[in-house]
């Protein structure tokens, strides 16, 4: 990337990635159950604080505009983001709902099970109008708006549709990564980039072959009224579809060990590269080069310029 700083807004659902490692030998007597002795772990940042982190390995400045609950996890999470330079000035707490943690146990890096702590329902319309009061006030200092939806209640279909009013006004591109099945909410963003299995539960056509990814696509444009759909394909690489146009970039990844936090690897290596003025094959060819050094890594890793430079265009 050019040596120009790169200003990324992202609002969406942040959550604490808790992460338990330790050594698996045997059976529980008291039920079929393996027995784990835990080691140690690890609290880190998820879902659009995983974008959030990837951003910051890019090199670019951040901030975020999320909710938590008024609890020692939504203070965690406020101090993961002082760690990255983020003031933390757009996180809400609202004291209706916990802070979403999602605690994961592995042996010999092998995911055993994953504990959800959550509440999904749909943030109170006093909290919504604090959301977007915030997000007039940040916008004129970004280059671009991410969106990244985990379907945890911040991103409700009013929402949306003044935050991508507003980031239009301000003649701001808005890039969402989806979640759930009406995708009609994400109306009005000018990219979005769901997976494939995402964007088959979305548009009801079974993507099978080019000629059905083509179809999804197509119908993908029509519900949200975007400007362009990129779709990631997983082991298959990426795709983009603009003026009815598909093209097909294959995948980058040598070796695969974890796929957690792909998705937030991929929305931020598009985010940063279309906010520096790169193509749509640039931005999407990146994201595979960047997706590809993350599922090489346990957990919810970052990829750096400097790794992707070294993985793949190092010629010595």
């Amino acid at each position: 990337m050019d040596n120009k700083i790169i200003k990324v807004l992202v609002v969406g659902d942040v959550m604490i990635d808790h992460y338990i490692y330790g050594s698996c030998n045997r059976i529980s007597p008291e039920a079929p159950v393996q027995v784990v002795e835990v080691g140690r772990e690890e609290y880190t940042l998820g879902g659009a604080g995983n974008v959030l982190k990837n951003l910051v390995a890019f090199n670019c400045k951040v901030d975020l505009i999320s909710v938590v609950g008024n609890d020692e996890q939504g203070k965690l999470v406020l101090q993961h983001l002082s760690d990255l330079g983020v003031a933390g000035d757009g996180l809400i707490s609202d004291d209706t709902r916990c802070t979403t943690v999602k605690s994961r146990v592995l042996a010999s890096n092998h995911h055993l099970i994953r504990l959800d702590r959550e509440n999904i329902t749909a943030i109170e319309k006093s909290i919504e109008d604090n959301v977007l009061e915030i997000f007039k006030n940040k916008i004129g200092d970004f280059d671009i708006v991410l969106v990244s939806d985990y379907n945890k209640g911040l991103l409700t279909k009013n929402l949306l549709l003044e935050l991508f009013a507003i980031s239009k006004a301000h003649g701001k591109t808005t890039l969402v990564d989806p979640k759930g099945l009406d995708f009609a909410k994400y109306n009005g963003v000018n990219v979005i980039k769901p997976n494939k299995k995402e964007a088959a539960l979305a548009t009801g056509i079974s993507i099978k072959d080019e000629e059905s990814l083509t179809a999804a696509c197509a119908a993908l444009k029509d519900i949200t009224n975007c400007d362009e759909v990129i779709v990631t394909l997983s082991e298959d690489g990426i795709a983009y579809y603009v003026g009815n146009q598909l093209t097909l970039i294959p995948t980058k990844a040598l070796d695969v060990i974890d796929v957690t936090g792909a998705g937030d690897t991929v929305l931020a290596s598009l985010g940063v590269s279309l906010a520096a003025g790169k193509s749509l094959h640039s931005a999407c060819d990146f994201a595979n080069h960047a997706a590809a050094i993350v599922v090489s890594k346990v957990g919810s890793a970052v990829a750096t310029y400097d790794e992707i430079n070294n993985k793949f265009f190092d010629c010595n």
